[in-house]
């Protein structure tokens, strides 16, 4: 049975302890709870959980205007959840398996991108000419201008007003820049710590500085703040579709654990009339 509401605290009162099960694969909703207890807004967000013999054994949530996030979950979970959503799921996020569920379902989405969440084993510090840095309220431009162009490139967009978002990051220590030769070359993002895992992302350098090793490390960079300072777990996700990205973060030490899917239907569809 699904419960929705729309108080996270009620959500996280029922669904938390699931949730702390499995820290690293359930990093976006717990750090979505992290956020949402810091001040970050969730507008006409809701929350729910899937009960059975007494026990929660799935959880989704969306925060708009980002995607509907799924954790993972018995098949037998998400028919109900569709359905009691009226098929209304213009995007959706979550584990493989249960991202097919809503394919058959739902129908073949006007577009899927596959990622991959990776967790990091021994890091592996490259050697790379520059030093790595917080970014300041000095970068806040810089970093407006990189977030958007991230966005663009990925073509997912951003989830929220982007100079908002940057300003929330910049203000919470979460990102990172490489510098080479005194001038910014790369970002990344480190989320705050949930469940003892933080999330890196998202990494982005500008089309001139690639090939030069900077994303590899202001990863590792990044990474090293974290395990020193802020949490005992390091993850991010990366596209599947990028075997660049896939290997410079294989390179420094990170590892598969699972495979995902972020579906995007262009409008509202019902499972009584897919297909």
């Amino acid at each position: 049975m699904w419960t929705f509401t729309s108080d996270p605290e009620e959500f996280a009162a029922v669904a938390e302890p699931f949730l702390l099960g499995d820290p690293v694969g359930n990093t976006v909703p717990l750090t979505v709870l992290a956020n949402l207890r810091a001040g970050h807004p969730a507008d006409a967000a809701f929350f729910a959980w899937w009960t059975a013999g007494g026990q929660v054994r799935a959880a989704a949530f969306r925060t708009p205007p980002a995607p509907l996030s799924l954790t993972r979950m018995p098949a037998e979970a998400v028919a109900p959840l569709v359905e009691a959503l009226g098929g209304d799921l213009p995007m959706v996020v979550g584990p493989v398996e249960v991202t097919a569920e809503v394919v058959r379902l739902l129908g073949e989405p006007d577009r899927t991108v596959s990622e991959r969440l990776y967790r990091l084993g021994a890091l592996a510090v490259p050697s790379v000419p520059g030093r790595g840095r917080l970014a300041g309220p000095g970068d806040f431009p810089l970093m407006v201008s990189w977030y958007q162009a991230f966005g663009a490139e990925v073509g997912l967009g951003e989830a929220h007003d982007v100079a908002e978002r940057v300003a929330q990051r910049v203000a919470g220590r979460e990102l990172f820049v490489w510098e080479a030769e005194g001038v910014p070359v790369s970002v990344a993002g480190l989320g705050r710590a949930a469940g003892g895992v933080c999330r890196v992302g998202p990494v982005y350098t500008p089309p001139s500085c690639r090939r030069k090793g900077y994303g590899a490390a202001v990863t590792a960079y990044a990474s090293e703040v974290a395990l020193a300072e802020r949490c005992e777990q390091v993850v991010l996700f990366t596209d599947l579709d990028n075997p660049t990205s896939n290997a410079i973060y294989r390179s420094i030490g990170y590892e598969p654990v699972s495979d995902h899917a972020h579906l995007t239907y262009a409008g509202s569809r019902s499972p009584a009339t897919a297909g």
